[in-house]
Protein backbone atom coordinates (compact mmCIF):
# COMPACT_ATOMS: atom_id res chain seq x y z
CA UNK A 1 0.00 0.00 0.00
CA UNK A 2 0.97 3.72 -0.66
CA UNK A 3 2.09 5.89 2.01
CA UNK A 4 -1.60 7.27 2.44
CA UNK A 5 -2.91 4.67 3.36
CA UNK A 6 -5.76 3.01 1.38
CA UNK A 7 -5.51 6.11 -0.65
CA UNK A 8 -3.94 6.60 -4.22
CA UNK A 9 -3.39 9.08 -6.88
CA UNK A 10 -4.26 8.80 -10.21
CA UNK A 11 -2.56 11.15 -13.12
CA UNK A 12 -2.04 11.47 -16.72
CA UNK A 13 -0.21 13.06 -19.57
CA UNK A 14 -2.64 15.71 -21.10
CA UNK A 15 -2.13 18.87 -23.57
CA UNK A 16 -0.03 16.92 -25.44
CA UNK A 17 -1.34 18.45 -29.43
CA UNK A 18 -0.33 21.30 -31.19
CA UNK A 19 -1.85 23.79 -32.89
CA UNK A 20 -4.56 21.79 -35.00
CA UNK A 21 -3.45 18.22 -33.98
CA UNK A 22 -4.55 16.58 -30.79
CA UNK A 23 -3.37 13.61 -28.64
CA UNK A 24 -6.19 11.52 -26.59
CA UNK A 25 -9.07 11.91 -25.28
CA UNK A 26 -8.17 14.87 -22.46
CA UNK A 27 -11.52 15.51 -21.51
CA UNK A 28 -12.83 11.96 -20.61
CA UNK A 29 -9.13 11.45 -19.06
CA UNK A 30 -10.14 14.00 -16.24
CA UNK A 31 -13.17 12.56 -16.04
CA UNK A 32 -11.09 9.79 -14.25
CA UNK A 33 -8.04 11.29 -13.14
CA UNK A 34 -7.07 13.03 -9.71
CA UNK A 35 -3.84 15.04 -11.13
CA UNK A 36 -3.10 16.24 -14.69
CA UNK A 37 0.65 16.50 -16.16
CA UNK A 38 -0.10 19.19 -18.79
CA UNK A 39 2.15 20.24 -21.37
CA UNK A 40 4.07 23.44 -21.05
CA UNK A 41 5.05 23.75 -25.10
CA UNK A 42 8.56 22.07 -25.21
CA UNK A 43 7.26 18.88 -26.03
CA UNK A 44 3.39 19.41 -26.72
CA UNK A 45 1.02 22.16 -25.97
CA UNK A 46 0.31 25.80 -26.90
CA UNK A 47 -0.67 28.18 -25.01
CA UNK A 48 -4.24 28.04 -26.28
CA UNK A 49 -4.40 23.99 -25.61
CA UNK A 50 -2.66 24.59 -22.06
CA UNK A 51 -5.65 27.56 -21.23
CA UNK A 52 -8.16 25.00 -22.10
CA UNK A 53 -6.54 22.03 -20.48
CA UNK A 54 -6.24 23.90 -17.46
CA UNK A 55 -9.75 25.55 -17.47
CA UNK A 56 -11.28 22.13 -18.00
CA UNK A 57 -9.33 20.47 -15.38
CA UNK A 58 -10.20 23.16 -12.47
CA UNK A 59 -13.93 22.94 -13.62
CA UNK A 60 -13.37 19.37 -12.41
CA UNK A 61 -10.86 19.90 -9.47
CA UNK A 62 -8.17 17.88 -11.19
CA UNK A 63 -5.12 19.26 -9.57
CA UNK A 64 -2.67 20.44 -12.29
CA UNK A 65 1.48 19.84 -12.52
CA UNK A 66 3.83 21.34 -15.07
CA UNK A 67 4.99 18.58 -17.55
CA UNK A 68 8.46 19.80 -18.54
CA UNK A 69 10.82 19.10 -21.31
CA UNK A 70 13.57 19.29 -22.99
CA UNK A 71 12.84 21.43 -25.95
CA UNK A 72 11.64 19.58 -28.56
CA UNK A 73 8.45 19.50 -30.18
CA UNK A 74 10.03 18.02 -33.13
CA UNK A 75 10.72 14.58 -31.29
CA UNK A 76 7.82 14.99 -28.75
CA UNK A 77 9.96 15.10 -25.69
CA UNK A 78 11.67 11.45 -26.22
CA UNK A 79 15.08 12.31 -27.40
CA UNK A 80 17.69 13.27 -24.73
CA UNK A 81 19.23 16.74 -25.37
CA UNK A 82 22.65 18.29 -24.28
CA UNK A 83 21.83 20.63 -22.41
CA UNK A 84 24.04 22.58 -19.85
CA UNK A 85 22.65 22.85 -16.78
CA UNK A 86 21.42 26.47 -16.53
CA UNK A 87 19.73 26.34 -19.75
CA UNK A 88 18.13 23.55 -18.55
CA UNK A 89 17.29 25.40 -15.05
CA UNK A 90 16.36 28.59 -17.11
CA UNK A 91 14.28 26.53 -19.75
CA UNK A 92 12.13 24.10 -16.60
CA UNK A 93 11.48 27.85 -14.47
CA UNK A 94 10.31 29.01 -17.94
CA UNK A 95 7.74 26.32 -18.29
CA UNK A 96 6.42 26.21 -14.74
CA UNK A 97 5.92 29.74 -14.90
CA UNK A 98 4.30 29.54 -18.68
CA UNK A 99 1.65 26.63 -17.17
CA UNK A 100 1.28 28.65 -13.87
CA UNK A 101 0.45 31.70 -15.17
CA UNK A 102 -2.26 30.19 -17.61
CA UNK A 103 -3.44 27.68 -14.50
CA UNK A 104 -4.08 31.05 -12.37
CA UNK A 105 -5.97 32.51 -14.98
CA UNK A 106 -8.81 29.68 -15.13
CA UNK A 107 -8.78 29.73 -11.32
CA UNK A 108 -6.22 27.04 -10.56
CA UNK A 109 -2.55 26.99 -9.88
CA UNK A 110 0.31 24.63 -10.55
CA UNK A 111 0.89 22.41 -7.22
CA UNK A 112 3.83 20.37 -9.07
CA UNK A 113 5.92 19.06 -11.35
CA UNK A 114 6.93 16.02 -13.45
CA UNK A 115 9.52 15.40 -15.98
CA UNK A 116 8.41 14.15 -19.48
CA UNK A 117 10.23 11.30 -21.12
CA UNK A 118 13.73 11.60 -21.99
CA UNK A 119 13.61 14.22 -18.97
CA UNK A 120 12.30 11.90 -16.75
CA UNK A 121 14.46 8.97 -17.87
CA UNK A 122 17.47 11.56 -17.53
CA UNK A 123 16.72 13.22 -14.40
CA UNK A 124 16.33 9.88 -12.44
CA UNK A 125 20.33 8.93 -13.58
CA UNK A 126 21.69 12.18 -13.55
CA UNK A 127 22.54 14.47 -10.86
CA UNK A 128 23.44 17.28 -12.75
CA UNK A 129 20.13 17.32 -15.00
CA UNK A 130 17.95 16.46 -11.51
CA UNK A 131 19.57 19.46 -9.68
CA UNK A 132 18.98 21.63 -12.34
CA UNK A 133 14.91 21.10 -12.47
CA UNK A 134 15.04 20.99 -8.32
CA UNK A 135 16.82 24.49 -8.43
CA UNK A 136 14.33 26.04 -10.55
CA UNK A 137 11.29 24.56 -8.55
CA UNK A 138 12.99 26.37 -5.28
CA UNK A 139 13.29 29.67 -7.32
CA UNK A 140 10.19 29.30 -8.54
CA UNK A 141 8.12 27.91 -5.56
CA UNK A 142 9.73 25.74 -3.27
CA UNK A 143 6.18 24.44 -2.03
CA UNK A 144 6.01 22.48 -5.32
CA UNK A 145 5.53 18.74 -4.99
CA UNK A 146 8.20 16.37 -7.54
CA UNK A 147 6.71 13.27 -9.39
CA UNK A 148 9.10 11.37 -10.79
CA UNK A 149 10.81 7.10 -9.80
CA UNK A 150 11.48 6.70 -6.09
CA UNK A 151 15.64 5.80 -5.18
CA UNK A 152 16.48 8.02 -8.45
CA UNK A 153 18.68 11.32 -8.70
CA UNK A 154 15.09 13.43 -8.79
CA UNK A 155 14.80 12.32 -5.37
CA UNK A 156 17.96 12.43 -3.87
CA UNK A 157 18.32 16.40 -5.50
CA UNK A 158 14.23 17.12 -4.04
CA UNK A 159 15.58 15.70 -0.78
CA UNK A 160 18.48 18.18 -0.78
CA UNK A 161 16.59 21.23 -1.68
CA UNK A 162 13.44 20.50 0.80
CA UNK A 163 11.15 19.72 -2.26
CA UNK A 164 8.61 17.48 -1.24
CA UNK A 165 8.99 14.37 -3.69
CA UNK A 166 6.20 11.79 -4.52
CA UNK A 167 6.63 8.59 -6.26
CA UNK A 168 5.21 7.20 -9.36
CA UNK A 169 4.58 4.13 -10.78
CA UNK A 170 2.91 3.10 -14.22
CA UNK A 171 0.12 0.83 -14.70
CA UNK A 172 0.41 0.76 -18.46
CA UNK A 173 4.76 -0.14 -18.50
CA UNK A 174 6.57 -2.77 -18.58
CA UNK A 175 8.91 -2.87 -15.54
CA UNK A 176 12.80 -4.03 -15.45
CA UNK A 177 14.67 -6.04 -12.38
CA UNK A 178 16.38 -2.44 -11.53
CA UNK A 179 12.38 -1.36 -11.24
CA UNK A 180 12.97 1.24 -13.64
CA UNK A 181 10.37 1.15 -17.05
CA UNK A 182 10.98 -1.18 -20.06
CA UNK A 183 12.26 1.17 -23.36
CA UNK A 184 9.00 1.69 -25.32
CA UNK A 185 11.42 0.45 -28.37
CA UNK A 186 11.12 -3.00 -26.56
CA UNK A 187 8.84 -5.82 -27.04
CA UNK A 188 5.92 -5.56 -24.46
CA UNK A 189 6.90 -2.28 -23.11
CA UNK A 190 3.33 -1.09 -23.01
CA UNK A 191 0.62 -3.58 -21.25
CA UNK A 192 -2.47 -4.83 -22.41
CA UNK A 193 -5.65 -3.11 -20.05
CA UNK A 194 -6.14 -6.31 -17.84
CA UNK A 195 -2.38 -6.33 -17.28
CA UNK A 196 -2.09 -2.78 -16.43
CA UNK A 197 -5.50 -2.85 -14.21
CA UNK A 198 -3.63 -5.60 -12.04
CA UNK A 199 -0.34 -3.81 -12.23
CA UNK A 200 -1.79 -0.55 -10.76
CA UNK A 201 -3.62 -2.63 -7.79
CA UNK A 202 -0.38 -4.26 -6.94
CA UNK A 203 1.49 -1.13 -6.95
CA UNK A 204 -1.50 0.26 -4.58
CA UNK A 205 -1.75 -2.48 -2.36
CA UNK A 206 1.97 -4.27 -2.06
CA UNK A 207 4.11 -1.63 -3.94
CA UNK A 208 5.72 -4.10 -6.16
CA UNK A 209 5.14 -5.01 -9.23
CA UNK A 210 6.17 -7.81 -11.20
CA UNK A 211 8.78 -7.45 -13.82
CA UNK A 212 9.53 -8.68 -17.01
CA UNK A 213 12.18 -11.01 -15.86
CA UNK A 214 8.77 -12.76 -13.57
CA UNK A 215 10.64 -11.67 -10.32
CA UNK A 216 8.70 -9.02 -8.01
CA UNK A 217 10.36 -5.35 -7.56
CA UNK A 218 9.54 -2.66 -5.41
CA UNK A 219 7.73 0.03 -6.90
CA UNK A 220 6.11 1.96 -4.11
CA UNK A 221 4.48 5.08 -5.36
CA UNK A 222 1.88 7.93 -4.07
CA UNK A 223 0.55 8.62 -7.47
CA UNK A 224 -0.37 6.46 -10.50
CA UNK A 225 0.42 7.03 -14.15
CA UNK A 226 -2.28 5.96 -16.96
CA UNK A 227 -0.78 7.10 -19.98
CA UNK A 228 -3.29 9.02 -21.80
CA UNK A 229 -1.88 8.04 -25.98
CA UNK A 230 -1.55 4.51 -25.36
CA UNK A 231 -4.27 2.00 -27.00
CA UNK A 232 -7.27 2.28 -25.52
CA UNK A 233 -6.33 4.45 -22.71
CA UNK A 234 -9.96 5.84 -22.01
CA UNK A 235 -11.14 2.23 -21.16
CA UNK A 236 -7.94 1.57 -19.52
CA UNK A 237 -8.31 4.14 -17.13
CA UNK A 238 -11.68 3.48 -16.15
CA UNK A 239 -10.99 0.07 -15.25
CA UNK A 240 -8.13 0.83 -13.02
CA UNK A 241 -10.01 3.56 -11.60
CA UNK A 242 -13.19 1.00 -10.83
CA UNK A 243 -10.71 -1.38 -9.92
CA UNK A 244 -9.21 0.96 -7.34
CA UNK A 245 -12.96 1.69 -5.87
CA UNK A 246 -13.69 -1.90 -6.29
CA UNK A 247 -10.86 -2.63 -3.70
CA UNK A 248 -11.34 0.06 -0.94
CA UNK A 249 -8.64 2.33 -2.04
CA UNK A 250 -9.74 5.79 -2.07
CA UNK A 251 -8.52 8.04 -5.22
CA UNK A 252 -7.33 11.80 -4.06
CA UNK A 253 -4.69 13.65 -5.55
CA UNK A 254 -0.97 13.74 -3.52
CA UNK A 255 0.09 17.71 -4.01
Amino acid sequence: MSERENVIDLNSDLGEGFGAWSMGDDDALLDIITSANIACGFHAGDPAIMRRTCDRAVSRSVTIGAHISYQDLAGFGRRALAVEAARLRDETLYQIGALDGIARAAGGRVRYVKPHGALYHSGSSDAEVATAIVTAMSEFDAGLGLLGPLDSELEAAAGRAGIAFYGEGFADRAYTPESRLVARSAEGAVLAESAAVAQALAIAQSGTVTAVSGVAVPVRAQSICVHGDSPGAVAMARSVRAAMQDAGIALAAFA
